[in-house]
């Protein structure tokens, strides 16, 4: 049966008109944020909160699936990526004996979550007094600048007073994965931020556009790599490089560009492991577009 929240959602949606007051939880995430996120700790393959239709990953959960009541690291497995979440901040409620919303109820199955594996990936409120901050999360980049939302894409202005201005709240960027080996938490600029996801965004139409007459395309499963001109890379680059199946079929110059990829994760920490298999799953993508 449908929740009532989902059922509430579900009848807003078919409303002749809406007010800004009404969107609620549905604030939908900025395609540029998304990326400038996904550049930093992705690939984000899930997207654990949507309305069914705002999701930024190719995997989802819909209000209906009531993310609370699923096991995360098991759908990460089968993914190979990070999971991404704008979670909503509506107040806590139940339904047939089960948690359906309140962000303490959803900071405690992603601490749960951690422990089982995998990485969670939250756009939240940079709110430090609320009960539910999480101050056990591995890592948080706190956004200088307030961040703006867009309304969702069903959302019709009652009026001209429902047009979105300005910004929203001050926010962070929380990471929870028990293999994180960077720092506890750091600043970013919410312009670098957005710049770094304007130019991903930049190469994927690229990259989307040279498809077009060959084949359909799922944009969001391209992950892009900046341009570099840089030839000379650290050995053990060079070594990871030759761990990856795939990157022998690839052009020199894809070659370079994973190597770069390759270069980043590295110094961000990650893993052996989890470097190779990141880099095969972009070196998959890019062979796909030669």
């Amino acid at each position: 049966m449908t929740n009532p929240y989902s059922q509430a959602l579900a009848e807003q949606k078919t409303l002749p008109a809406h007010k800004l007051k009404e969107v609620g939880d549905q604030w939908r995430t900025p395609d540029a944020l998304f990326w400038g996120i996904n550049a930093m700790f992705g690939p984000l393959v899930l997207d654990l909160f949507t309305d069914g239709e705002n999701s930024k990953c190719p995997a989802f959960y819909t209000v209906e699936d009531n993310a609370i009541t699923q096991d995360w690291s098991a759908r990460l497995a089968e993914l190979h990526g990070a999971a991404f979440a704008n979670p909503p901040y509506s107040r806590a409620s139940q339904y047939d004996g089960q948690q359906v919303t309140g962000m303490s109820h959803i900071m405690n199955h992603t601490f749960k979550m951690r422990e089982l594996g995998g990485r969670y990936v939250f756009l939240i409120k940079a709110a430090t007094s609320e009960t539910w901050w999480p101050e056990g999360a591995d890592h948080v980049s706190f956004i200088r600048g307030r961040i703006g939302f867009d309304t969702p894409f069903w959302f019709k202005p009652a009026d001209e007073k429902q047009i979105p201005t300005g910004a929203f709240f001050a926010g962070a960027v929380a990471v929870f994965d028990k293999k994180w080996r960077g720092p506890a938490f750091n600043y970013i600029d919410r312009e670098e931020l957005l710049a770094q996801g304007e130019a991903f965004l930049f190469q994927i139409r690229s990259m989307a556009a040279g498809l077009q007459q060959t084949q359909p395309q799922n944009i969001p499963e391209i992950i892009p790599v900046p341009e570099t001109n840089n030839q000379v890379w650290p050995a053990e680059v060079h070594y990871l490089f030759d761990q990856v199946a795939e990157s022998s079929n690839l052009a020199a110059q894809l070659q370079n560009k994973l190597r770069h990829h390759i270069n980043r994760l590295k110094m961000d920490g990650l893993p052996t492991a989890e470097i190779i298999q990141t880099a095969g799953t972009l070196a998959r993508a890019m062979g796909a577009t030669a």
